[in-house]
């Protein structure tokens, strides 16, 4: 029997209406019908579920204590009621389907509102079911019907995310109708099943762990000497198959770093990345490139393609993270769907252009071309800037030397709602002025950068008193035990200011901080702390204004903020499953 089913028998075994159950359960009569109907359903030990078998008991009792029924009506007991709703529920790993669909909508380029269409429900809806909040009344159903639609509008060349998320070969599955079951059953139910790997944690774990000191003592960054003698490569040159594809990236490398040219770079490429990348050399030689193009001076402008599998967008987003750092890449997406029939390529420097085409699922057989000629060159640069003209960017990225730019957007931003982070640290703005005294003793803290830090704490403070009167703010730490505090003593989280140094706590100075942080909770009704159960991020702040922006901070030196608003990096952002306790 469904949930909806067993409503009704209730309904009708106590000869009573939806509007009687509506008041007395305190539930709107709207919530009541779409429960009728199987549009809906509520969670398992929610409150809504609580309402109803309190109403229908209720109504039970008054009936069987009436003159006019209670020969026909036994009054039903909560337990009873509760039992029997509850049962209607064990449905299939349902938080599970929740989480895939959105793994799903992630790793596909499909768009949700198409998605909606077909399944002729609200997008809002689908929103809901995507992040959790609701679950389809018919689970088999719905993704049975997902599946179908995203295998129909899925071209077979694109369907490696398929098996990526399913964990099963697909190359054997010749019938739609088999694989529409296979995405189908991975939807309901991952048992048997590897475990989808989370690409955005995957993501902000590396840019946590990146340190861009130790990086460029790892490649010599500093040591590197831009070489000013020309080497002989032809005017022009034609690339076929992966292996030449490859030696083209490294030979327009070297001819942009060799030449005397300093004009902005443009790059984009809606290719295939995964093939290349498997390839145990080439990465490397290709990173040792960029560095070297970074290394003479050159801005680089990358147009990133976002509509490929979330998989390989993130994949390429990883590769960027030691250039991001930099300052020297500006990162932005095209938001119009490319085709899926053919594949472009084209990074124009100076005074060399490399070119690339292919068919969609044939890229072995597709084409490179490097040119120098001066009048092919300036052919393929204006195609490039008429692209860059209707790219839109990726993220805003700030650093010390555009620090200003950076508190203006901020101000901005903090002013648009309510807020959850994601903290590496403890919040600056609940520490208090005794404290922080004692910390700058212990660091050795100068005059003009503890100046600094009050001011900020200051500010801050009173920002977020002011915040609070008309919005909520949420922070998740993860608290450690002092074994792990030895190993990685935390830092004052102070990313704003860009400091040269760091500044960190004692293990007693830190305990302080963190009853002084459950104590604001306890004395602002708009602010609360959330444990996460998760490893903490050590270096990295992410904050949340749900549907509108991320901001991901990095604290440790050189300090730097990527602000995210393209709703595809936000969405992952603000989905990603970090199990939480309330304090």
């Amino acid at each position: 029997m469904t949930f909806s089913e067993q409503l009704n028998e209730y309904l009708s075994i106590l000869n009573c209406s939806a509007k009687e159950l509506s008041q007395i359960s305190g539930l709107s009569n709207s919530v009541i019908s779409r429960y009728r109907s199987g549009e809906r359903v509520p969670r398992p030990e929610s409150e809504k579920l609580n309402q109803l078998c309190e109403g229908i008991y209720l109504l039970s009792k008054e009936k069987a204590a009436s003159k006019r029924t209670s020969a026909s009506i036994t009054s039903f007991t909560k337990d009873e009621i509760y039992t029997a709703f509850t049962n209607t529920l064990k449905q299939p790993d349902n938080s599970r389907l929740c989480e895939n669909f959105n793994h799903l909508l992630l790793a596909s380029s499909v768009s949700l509102a198409d998605l909606a269409r077909f399944l002729n429900y609200d997008s809002s809806y689908l929103s809901r079911i995507r992040s959790g909040a609701r679950i389809p009344s018919d689970p088999e159903w719905f993704c049975n019907e997902t599946a179908r639609f995203i295998v129909l509008r899925t071209p077979p060349s694109d369907r490696v995310f398929i098996e990526k998320l399913t964990g099963q070969s697909i190359k054997d599955i010749n019938d739609s109708a088999a694989l529409c079951q296979l995405l189908s059953g991975w939807l309901l139910n991952t048992n048997n099943i590897s475990p989808q790997i989370n690409q955005m944690q995957s993501f902000l774990e590396k840019l946590d762990q990146f340190d861009l000191n130790n990086f460029i003592r790892s490649i010599r960054f500093d040591e590197l000497k831009v070489p000013t003698m020309p080497i002989q490569l032809p005017g022009s040159r034609s690339y076929f198959g992966i292996r030449e594809f490859m030696t083209a990236e490294l030979d327009y490398l070297k001819a942009t770093v060799l030449s005397p040219s300093m004009e902005n770079v443009i790059m984009y490429s809606d290719m295939p990345m995964e093939e290349m990348s498997k390839d145990p050399d080439f990465p490397k030689k290709w990173m040792f490139g960029m560095a070297m193009l970074l290394k003479k001076g050159l801005h680089i402008n990358m147009i990133h393609n976002v509509n490929r599998p979330f998989s390989e967008m993130m994949l390429g987003l990883e590769s960027y993270i030691p250039m991001y750092m930099t300052g020297q890449i500006s990162p932005y997406y095209l938001n119009e769907t490319p085709n899926q029939v053919f594949g472009h390529f084209l990074k124009v420097s100076g005074t060399v252009a490399l070119s690339g085409e292919c068919i969609a699922g044939f890229h072995n057989d597709g084409k490179y071309y490097l040119t120098k000629k001066k009048d092919e060159v300036s052919y393929y640069r204006h195609r490039a800037q008429a692209l860059l003209s209707h790219a839109r960017p990726l993220m805003r990225i700030f650093r010390s030397d555009n620090a200003i730019q950076y508190k203006t957007l901020r101000t901005r931003l903090l002013a648009s709602g309510s807020q959850r982070n994601i903290v590496a640290s403890l919040p600056i703005y609940t520490m208090t002025d005794d404290l922080l005294c004692s910390i700058f003793a212990q660091n050795y803290v100068s005059k003009s950068d503890a100046a600094k830090i009050f001011s900020y704490t200051s500010a801050e403070r009173k920002r977020v008193e002011a915040f609070l009167a008309t919005a909520s703010l949420t922070d998740e730490i993860t608290p450690i035990d002092k074994a792990e505090f030895e190993r990685y003593p935390l830092r004052l989280f102070l990313a704003d200011l860009f400091l040269e140094h760091d500044i960190v706590y004692t293990w007693d100075t830190y305990q302080k901080h963190l009853a002084l942080t459950k104590q604001y909770a306890d004395t602002h009704d708009s602010y609360s702390v959330k444990i996460s159960t998760t490893p903490a991020f050590r270096n990295i702040q992410i904050q949340i204004c749900e549907g509108k922006w991320a901001v991901i901070s990095k604290n440790n030196i050189p300090a730097i903020h990527f602000v995210i608003e393209h709703k595809k990096l936000r969405h992952a952002i603000e989905n990603m499953v970090m199990p939480l306790v309330e304090t």
